[in-house]
């Protein structure tokens, strides 16, 4: 049976401040964005980001930070775990996704995490089908 090995208590915590930056309409509207957006595949994706695109506010640097903070193993496994939650992967896929994530890894990841609509939901989900919910995190943990 497949495995997480990212403590859920990290990708919980992405999940909250990314809800802050949605809370804060830091984050696109992906309403919009899905209707103007053409499907990207995940390779497509990772280099449509440009470096320093934009200015960054507070709450979205400490996001960006943590999330380049973590090892590229965790990395790895929390964009596969959205790629998971999206659909795009199901639970018997796990290790194509983890894969697929690697062979795509690269510095722009946390950007690449955080310019995906509705990243919250899907890495929640992922954790669901681990069996694992954000019901009981909490911050100090970290």
């Amino acid at each position: 049976m497949a495995s997480l090995d990212i403590d859920p208590d990290k990708v919980c915590f992405v999940v909250a401040r990314f809800r802050e930056l949605e809370e804060e309409d830091l984050i696109e509207d992906p309403d919009a964005e899905e209707e103007d957006k053409p499907d990207l595949d995940h390779e497509e994706a990772f280099d449509e980001l440009e470096d320093g695109e934009e200015e960054l506010d507070p709450l979205r640097e400490e996001l960006t930070g943590f999330i380049e903070a973590l090892p590229e193993d965790e990395q790895i496994e929390m964009v596969a775990l959205a790629w998971l939650g999206r659909g795009d992967y199901d639970m018997e896929e796990w290790d194509d996704a983890l894969e697929a994530a690697a062979d795509q890894h690269n510095e722009r990841t946390a950007g690449y995490l955080l310019g995906m609509p509705r990243l919250a939901d899907f890495l929640e989900e992922g954790l669901v089908a681990f069996g694992l919910s954000c019901a009981d995190f909490d911050e100090n943990r970290i």
